[in-house]
């Protein structure tokens, strides 16, 4: 905290303490709204301090725990003295997602310890501090929520909850759930047996497509081109038959089964690509469906 900070904060301190002596000279109505403007002042004071609020959740962490080794009344003092120190951890801090759980779950146990009906007011002040962890962090207390409205065998809240806590993955384990008392009136269900069975149910497998490489298509020449070799062999003929011929000169003739003949130029079959691309794809196929790496 700054230089500033500390002087603002004591200053609104300084007036807090005075509206206090104020209300309490005071009487009905005005009194309560003296009490009320102080008490906003106050939580000014002491809010944004981050070491104030770990101190104070990591108090009521320790009470809390402690309360569990006890019993009847002395359980009941420390869960309040626990409930105590959350309520001011989030008075400092309002964020405090740990606070906001561990108060709502002091609660319940408090209501346990009470013995009291589910729709008790302890009950519903241990709601209303899950709903707070929901506001913090979306999920964080669903499955808690879940447990107050199996209590009060609320079926759609509770499929609800249970539903929001899975896709937020802060549904606890299988065993944990079927070991939790909150559930009993609910676990023998079939809305609620349908729902743990869905928990065992892995996602079915996304077959991936695989792209076959269609063999590449090779245009054949058109037919009314002539090639290179028999305009070649055009452009001799044409020489042979303008020139001109003396007498006593043999001409002598070339074979014309050879001289007809064009060059033949050696071409890979279009059979023998059609064979090579099938043969890759099956391979590649193949591949795939192993797991390996394709080349």
């Amino acid at each position: 905290m700054s230089f500033f900070e500390s002087i603002t904060k004591k200053s609104k301190l300084k007036a807090a303490i005075k509206q206090t002596a104020e209300a309490r000279s005071s009487e009905g109505h005005t009194a309560d709204q003296l009490f009320k403007k102080v008490y906003q002042d106050y939580a000014e004071v002491v809010a944004n301090e981050p070491l104030v609020a770990e101190a104070l959740y990591n108090w009521g962490f320790a009470l809390l725990h402690q309360a569990r080794t006890k019993s009847g009344d002395a359980a009941a003092n420390l869960y309040q003295d626990a409930i105590a120190k959350f309520s001011f951890c989030l008075t400092v801090e309002s964020a405090y997602l740990g606070a906001a759980i561990d108060g709502g779950v002091a609660y319940m146990e408090l209501a346990r310890v009470k013995s009291v009906e589910p729709n008790d007011s302890l009950y519903g002040m241990a709601k209303s501090y899950f709903e707070k962890a929901n506001a913090i962090q979306a999920g964080s207390a669903s499955y808690n929520l879940a447990c107050i409205y199996g209590l009060r065998n609320d079926k759609e809240a509770c499929l609800t909850a249970l539903e929001i806590s899975k896709g937020k993955g802060s549904l606890p384990i299988l065993a944990d759930i079927l070991a939790d008392p909150d559930l009993d009136s609910v676990k023998y269900q079939d809305w609620f047996v349908d729902f743990l069975e869905s928990l065992n149910k892995k996602p079915e497998p996304v077959a991936e497509e695989v792209a076959v490489a269609e063999p590449e298509v090779v245009a054949d020449a058109p037919t009314n081109e002539k090639t290179e070799v028999e305009d070649d062999y055009a452009e001799d003929v044409a020489v042979i038959e303008e020139a001109p011929v003396s007498e006593g000169t043999e001409v002598v003739v070339k074979d014309e089964s050879v001289a007809n003949e064009p060059e033949v130029v050696e071409h890979e079959s279009l059979a023998d690509e059609d064979e090579s691309a099938t043969e890759r794809t099956e391979a590649t196929v193949k591949a795939v469906e192993a797991g390996e790496e394709v080349k």
